[in-house]
């Protein structure tokens, strides 16, 4: 072991995938998570293009696979339910609209917690208090009154990450809302959902249904215009009464997605985000996953970004020698053009639910100009080997690559 602890915030999918990674790289890590177990769950995400090589790398790409949600497509359809267009999960070798390689949130967190839970320490329920650091160090306060003391901290709490506000500065400073509000939480399958996801959209509304592996369930997803979106993410009943209101008169199935809104377990609502940073570190403090780069849900790559960005993050500090300044620049390097390329997605993406009225604003996604983006957006990163560096797990594992009869 190289001696070396590192202190991650967030145990949702950068954290424990960071984890994984500093620990094979020959760090003692530990996780702290507010919540007190794992949350189950959630929506569902996905990996494509270089994101499937790094689950090979890590060796998980049976555990990934075996867990996937084995959506077949999905179908865009009018408020009758007639189909308008369908897309396939084998569509661009897997990695199209919908991904080859799809996986509620909350089974792949449990997937890389597994992976980690007996090489790295835990600590749910918890949440860094205060932090001080020094050239040498980080003296880190916890809520729960433990001091401890860590080489390196790196934020992967997510888009409303709490170390962010800490030791970068306010919310407001790198939150960038790009007018949509998305909803999301679990119903009964009583809509007849078998493996093909259902998607309605009128007037930059829409309402949609995704099937997962509990046949009885199904997964409500809503979204709405708000540029002035104002309630609180921690105030659930002010965020369902918002959701009635905005999504009111919207016809196909939505009355009765609706109507499950009370009684569902794991009601979701927020603004549609990234955030947008000049750097990713600050000293011995860095960030990742959301927390550093969110190109918000509709840019379909967070999941990849924060696995990718685990990756490299663990590889150049253990190849800069846990120099700090070193290796969080390379990983900076690195990272930030492929985080470009998805934001832009992603902001492209909510343009056109709802496009603006004047023709000059109108996207045209057939352009060679488009068909580039996405290919930087899949693969425009380097993973390199780092074949000299330490490795306490197995090297060179296939990469996820689509199944037969997929």
């Amino acid at each position: 072991m190289s001696g070396i602890r590192v202190l991650v915030a967030g145990a949702s999918i950068a954290g424990p995938a960071l984890a994984h990674w500093l620990h094979r790289r020959g760090a003692e890590v530990t996780v702290v998570e507010r919540a007190p177990e794992l949350r189950p769950g959630g929506q569902a995400v996905d990996a494509r293009g270089v994101a499937k090589d790094v689950i090979g790398r890590m060796g998980l790409a049976a555990a990934v696979r075996a867990a996937c949600t084995d959506t077949a497509g999905a179908h865009t359809v009018d408020a009758d339910g007639n189909v308008l267009e369908t897309y396939r999960a084998e569509d661009h070798g897997g990695d199209g609209y919908i991904s080859e390689i799809e996986i509620l949130r909350g089974d792949l967190s449990r997937v890389l917690y597994d992976d980690t839970r007996d090489d790295v320490e835990y600590l749910f329920g918890d949440r860094i208090a205060e932090l001080t650091q020094d050239a040498d160090g980080v003296d880190v306060t916890f809520a729960g009154g433990a001091r401890r003391r860590f080489d390196l901290v790196v934020g992967a709490d997510g888009l409303h990450s709490a170390l962010r506000a800490m030791v970068f500065g306010p919310h407001e400073r790198f939150v960038r809302h790009l007018g949509l509000v998305l909803a999301f939480y679990s119903v009964p399958n009583e809509f007849g959902l078998d493996r093909w996801m259902l998607d309605f959209q009128e007037s930059g509304r829409s309402a949609g249904l995704r099937p997962v592996p509990d046949a009885a369930r199904a997964i409500a997803m809503l979204s709405f215009p708000a540029a002035d979106f104002d309630v609180d993410y921690r105030d659930i009943e002010g965020q369902k009464r918002l959701l009635r209101e905005r999504m009111a008169g919207l016809g196909w199935l939505t009355p009765d997605i609706l109507a499950h809104l009370d009684d569902t377990p794991d009601f979701y609502l927020d603004q549609v985000a990234q955030v947008v940073m000049d750097r990713w570190s600050n000293g011995r403090v860095g960030l990742i996953g959301d927390a550093a780069f969110s190109a918000s849900p509709m840019s379909g790559a967070g999941t990849g970004m924060a696995l990718i960005g685990a990756y490299l993050l663990a590889g150049e500090l253990a190849a800069a020698e846990w120099n700090p300044r070193a290796g969080f620049a390379a990983y900076e390097a690195s990272m930030r053009p492929f985080v470009e390329a998805n934001q832009e997605i992603g902001r492209l993406h909510v343009h056109s639910l709802a496009p603006e009225p004047d023709a000059e604003h109108t996207v045209d996604f057939e352009g060679e100009w488009f068909a580039a983006l996405i290919d930087r957006a899949l693969n425009g990163v380097e993973l390199p080997d780092y074949a000299n560096l330490p490795d306490s797990g197995i090297r060179a594992h296939p990469p996820l690559t689509p199944s037969a009869g997929r």
